[in-house]
């Protein structure tokens, strides 16, 4: 009998072992539908094409020297807002330098929090639209950013933001598909004249 007990004891001592299985690393996929557009309509003196899930745009006039608009594209499924400024440069030098100037501190405020800030150039000569796309990579307030002017009349600024303390990784697949949106916005400007 203590035979066969310390036998048993023996074999089921040395059959748990510490075998580590390490984890396959996971990802969280998330699938967003394809973007099908339209043209937006508004009594801003611009339009351009928006993504369908943009559920709620809204445009209202803002003070400003020069006629201003503001208008707000949301995407509440991803929690998230694409904000334009327009204004009117009034075939005014003065006007676009300082647009340009503060287009582009805004941008660089966030510089203290990013990890890095490529940015790109746009250019549609045919449709008088020169701007620049800044993608801000890390825990910044705003994931991406963009200027567009004709250099005469109008100036058009829009930056995006969600609706959550900033983790990068956790927002990065939305940022990377309002990124394509910003960058859609961009290349469909129209000015009105």
């Amino acid at each position: 009998m203590t035979k066969t007990f310390f036998l048993l004891l023996f074999i089921v001592c040395s059959s748990c072992g510490d075998n580590v299985v390490p984890k396959p690393n996971a990802y969280l996929r998330l699938e967003y539908p394809e973007a099908k557009y339209l043209e937006s309509q508004g009594e801003a003196p611009f339009s351009f094409e928006v993504n369908q899930l943009a559920t709620k745009i809204t445009a209202k006039p803002i003070n400003s020297t020069t006629e201003s608009y503001g208008v707000n594209i949301e995407y509440p499924s991803l929690k998230g807002t694409i904000f334009l400024t327009y204004k009117s440069i009034d075939n005014n030098p003065d006007n676009l330098i300082a647009f340009l100037r503060d287009a582009q501190k805004f941008t660089t405020e966030h510089m203290i929090k990013a990890d890095e800030i490529p940015v790109f150039p746009y250019e549609n000569k045919e449709k008088k639209v020169y701007g620049m796309f800044s993608e801000l990579k890390g825990n910044v307030a705003s994931q991406a950013q963009f200027y567009v002017t004709d250099s005469i009349n109008h100036f058009l600024t829009g930056s995006l933001y969600f609706y959550a303390k900033p983790n990068y990784d956790s927002i990065l697949p939305a940022a990377n598909y309002l990124g394509k949106d910003i960058k859609h916005i961009m290349e469909t400007v129209k000015w009105k004249e």
